[in-house]
């Protein structure tokens, strides 16, 4: 069957309307900030221009004030969001909100979503999505969930921490991953909770200094202690929490492909406009055939991961689980937006390293996504063991 990625023209226009919002509001905004902007005023500040730009929430339902858009049409837009760290923020598409919101979409009951979903999808409130423990607890082995949810009357238990919970401070509520049944190791047994900020057993213990700075409310050290909660507060079903994983982090892990696939473009755009004006040994920079080879490795490696994550959102669209494709495309992305950022900071040599432009900001931010959503190490090992199964089932 042929795959199609011809963008609707609704979508076409609503991607345009995003660049040049991106352009020219959000990006003035970025570089004044250094990219790094966590005040709330900036926030409702860029939200507030979205809004009346026509572009904010894209991917939520048009019941929500979305355009309901799919995976292809998400990659179409959320590449032009991601031209800037902050653009993602005004569109209300920022980790881990924009993943939250589609679990919620999912999974959510009539009345969680309302009392979730919708103001989280109006950019009143932020969410966050505790799974990720110290270890030897959860990481990029989910079934090493060590945090516990023990039945109470009416409700249940929370006792546990979590680390690396994006967002955590300033978030409404957080989305819990607490083992229900089973013990470390197993595959099942899990399950989500919906935990409000203001419950008293629910802490931030601090914030985690890290390489990357620009993710809104920081990456969180959280404890859970005591922290009860009603029944009510079960997204989805009892023991059930690995599999709604699974509709949250595929489709998540591709969109983070999508912005800093756009993060990439911008970088490569900076190292043109540098290799073009500027002059050494009588030529342009352009003109020398070591810079030309990393500007067309850029454009190769662009179109490369263009080309793959719009192969899984294809798939997803079409209901299939993509997973093979999913982290074909997320490993090549998180190394290939590496490349080509670090290319491109080369090419501009001293000034890419300096400060009077955002390329060594954008180095740091991209490296820790060759390990969050899984290291490459991990989808690669997935990747092999489906083929080798894949391969064993056709040679019988």
């Amino acid at each position: 069957m042929a795959v199609d990625f011809t963008s609707d023209p609704a979508v076409a226009d609503l991607a345009r309307r995003t660049a040049d919002l991106v352009r020219e509001v959000v990006i003035p905004v970025e570089e004044r900030c250094g990219g790094v902007a966590h005040t709330e005023e900036t926030r409702v500040e860029l939200q507030r221009a979205a809004k009346d730009a026509g572009v904010f929430a894209p991917h939520v339902g048009r019941d929500l004030g979305g355009h309901g858009l799919d995976m292809r049409g998400r990659a179409v837009v959320f590449e032009e969001a991601g031209y800037s760290l902050l653009g993602p923020l005004a569109l209300n598409i920022a980790a881990p909100d924009e993943g939250n919101m589609h679990l919620l979409e999912v999974v959510a009951t009539a009345e969680q979503k309302e009392r979730y979903l919708r103001p989280l999808a109006a950019g009143e409130v932020r969410s966050c999505f505790a799974m990720t423990e110290p270890a030897p607890g959860a990481g990029s082995d989910p079934s090493a969930l060590t945090t516990r949810a023990t039945k109470v009357p009416g409700g249940w238990r929370l006792d546990g921490r979590k680390w690396f919970i994006t967002g955590a401070d300033g978030a409404s509520f957080a989305i819990c991953m607490a083992r229900t049944s089973g013990e470390p190791g197993d595959g099942g047994g899990a399950t989500m909770f919906l935990v409000d900020a203001a419950n008293p057993g629910m802490k931030v213990l601090r914030h985690i200094e890290t390489l990357d700075e620009s993710l809104y409310g920081g990456h969180i050290e959280l404890l859970f202690e005591n922290c009860v909660v009603g029944d009510d507060a079960v997204l989805g079903e009892v023991d059930e929490g690995f599999k709604y994983a699974q509709v949250r982090l595929g489709p998540a892990r591709i969109t983070h492909c999508m912005r800093w696939l756009g993060l990439a473009r911008r970088a490569q755009d900076i190292a043109l406009d540098r290799a073009a004006e500027r002059e050494v040994f009588g030529s342009r920079l352009a003109e020398l055939g070591m810079v030309q080879q990393m500007i067309a490795d850029n454009e190769i490696d662009i179109a490369a991961a263009r080309g793959l994550i719009l192969r899984a959102c294809w798939e997803l669209d079409r209901g299939e689980r993509a997973g093979q494709s999913t982290s074909v495309a997320k490993t090549f992305s998180a190394e290939a937006v590496w490349r080509v950022v670090d290319r491109s900071l080369q090419i501009c040599g001293s000034l890419g390293v300096s400060g009077d432009i955002l390329l060594g900001r954008f180095l740091r931010e991209v490296r820790p996504f060759r390990i969050y959503d899984g290291p490459s190490e991990t989808h690669r090992w997935s990747v092999a063991r489906r083929a080798v199964r894949q391969r064993s089932r056709s040679a019988r």
